[in-house]
């Protein structure tokens, strides 16, 4: 089953439902499928054929979504990247791809013409791109109302996510059409969805997470409300306006929402059920949203773009933070953390160790193989076993903690420090509004735990900081910041995962001066 017939499906089971909101433009699913199904023939008309990569340099906007059902009913392959790509990033990512087509609008209309000048390949413009071949609406008009339909199987490749790329170069991560529809059934599952709830989407659709939300609500005839143009307010007017049920957003977002000054203001009473995934969550941020949208259902959800689901957990009001228990189609180990890649995965640490996380890869949401990078695929996958690269801890109730990337790991004084317990502390000190913990290179102790914090109160001191974690029977001395820098932002990726290497890097702006504490 290919998901373009699954998409005909719902709209068949309820053509009259609401599907896909974006300002005034509200459209039923007989609609939506109507105008889908234009632009489906108008890239047949355009000679992009079953199997072409179309690359996709958009916002999240409506002309994004119908070019995703579009493309899936042809048989092509969706490959969406960040529209703030830099043009040797775009270059890149449009070569390794092999793209027959290239999408864009014009916030990203400057930087993709840069990078495809000396590219043959097709233009497509939407919202009034210069430069292009074709426009959108050109597209709706080359071909008939009805697509020629391929013979398309559910092994077929269906989607490219490219990896963030928090190191190095990004990744092609190839989805196929049951791939991506085991991941979206056990999102449902997992986060308790039912038919006809709504969402937003702000969540990008160059990742994993939009794609979730988008082929959740989709298969349950649920309601999509885009929007473009993110900001903490017009997501808070869209979740009262439109009476959204369902967010799943990372935490970054959620910090937005809840410590948004107008929160207040709203009525976001029909928002039962809270998901999260893409970072961790600091305790403190975890306890603020239970007291403020006092959800029905609140998932944590682990899991990359390469095998959708690792582990969830439903009872973050009892392990906040917690990643919980395998996922609907998996299951997990955690193993000896060895950044060359030589461990194995019967090399399983007793609980209470910390470890680095592996899922079975036998699983139906898994993908096969990174496009391109044979020396990638032999490094994460090994026995049927996807290494993540991830630290972790299973408890003794057998719960896995999430403790950062094994690369994250700080080593001083040859004790292990993960970062991420040493930000749940610092979190909870009433003056923070974020923490990240990285460590620094040191003569003496070979790295220093060093902690780079925006203040929520200007008259914040790092003697105070000091104090506070001294005080603090969570934080074992050792574990204790050596170094404190209080800075103007965190650096971070485009869904919200801390970039630590631009902190060791020196790449933040400073607020005062860094100073060490006392010893």
């Amino acid at each position: 089953m290919d998901l373009g017939t699954l998409f005909e499906f719902a709209c068949e089971r309820y053509p009259q439902y609401e599907a896909l909101i974006q300002e005034d433009t509200r459209l039923t699913y007989q609609e939506m499928n109507l105008e889908i199904d234009k632009i489906a023939s108008g890239l047949q008309a355009l000679g992009i054929k079953q199997g072409d990569r179309v690359v996709l340099v958009l916002k999240n906007r409506l002309e994004m979504v119908t070019l995703y059902w579009a493309i899936q009913k042809i048989g092509a392959i969706f490959t969406p990247i960040n529209f703030r790509l830099s043009p040797e990033e775009i270059k890149y990512c449009v070569q390794d791809a092999d793209a027959a087509a290239v999408v864009y609008e014009p916030v990203s209309e400057k930087t993709v013409l840069e990078a495809i000048k000396e590219l043959k390949t097709l233009k497509i413009g939407v919202q009034g791109a210069l430069g292009v071949d074709v426009s959108y609406g050109e597209l709706q008009k080359k071909g008939a109302n009805q697509p020629d339909r391929p013979k398309i199987h559910d092994d077929d490749v269906c989607l490219m996510l490219y990896t963030s790329g928090t190191t190095g170069r990004p990744k092609g991560v190839p989805r196929t059409h049951q791939s991506e529809y085991s991941a979206a059934v056990a999102h449902i599952i997992q986060n308790r969805y039912e038919v006809q709830e709504s969402t937003i989407g702000v969540m990008p659709l160059y990742h994993t997470m939009g794609m979730r939300s988008l082929l959740s609500m989709a298969f349950l005839n649920g309601k999509l409300v885009m929007t473009p143009d993110y900001s903490a307010q017009t997501v808070l007017e869209a979740l009262d306006q439109e009476k959204i049920t369902c967010v799943y957003l990372v935490p970054t977002i959620f910090h937005d929402l809840v410590y948004h000054p107008d929160f207040a203001k709203y009525n976001l009473s029909s928002l039962k059920k809270l998901g999260y995934a893409g970072a961790a969550m600091t305790k403190a941020l975890t306890e603020e949203i239970i007291k403020k949208l006092k959800p029905e259902i609140f998932i944590n959800h682990y899991g990359s773009s390469e095998v959708y689901t690792f582990s969830i957990c439903n009872y973050l009001d009892k392990k906040p933070g917690c990643a919980g228990k395998p996922g609907f189609h998996q299951r997990l180990r955690v193993v000896v953390a060895d950044p060359d890649g030589n461990s194995t995965p019967e090399d399983m640490v007793p609980a209470g160790v910390p470890g680095e996380i592996i899922v079975d890869l036998r699983t139906s949401e898994g993908f096969r193989g990174y496009w391109n990078r044979p020396d990638a695929t032999t490094k994460a996958i090994r026995n049927e076993w996807y290494f993540t690269g991830d630290m972790g801890m299973i408890d003794q109730e057998g719960d896995l903690y999430v403790l950062g990337r094994v690369d994250d790991m700080i080593i001083s004084g040859g004790e292990n420090i993960h970062p991420l317990e040493v930000e749940d502390v610092i979190a909870k000190h009433p003056k923070v509004a974020e923490v990240a913990v990285v460590g620094l290179p040191d003569p003496r102790w070979g790295e220093i735990v060093t902690a780079f914090i925006v203040p929520k109160d200007q008259s914040l001191t790092v003697e105070e900081l000091d104090d506070y974690c001294k005080e603090s029977n969570q934080l074992s001395n050792f574990k204790r910041p050596r170094k404190y820098v209080l800075v103007a932002a965190i650096p971070k990726s485009p869904v919200g995962k801390i970039l630590r290497r631009k902190l060791r890097s020196g790449e933040y702006e400073e607020l005062y001066l860094e100073r060490e504490s006392a010893s």
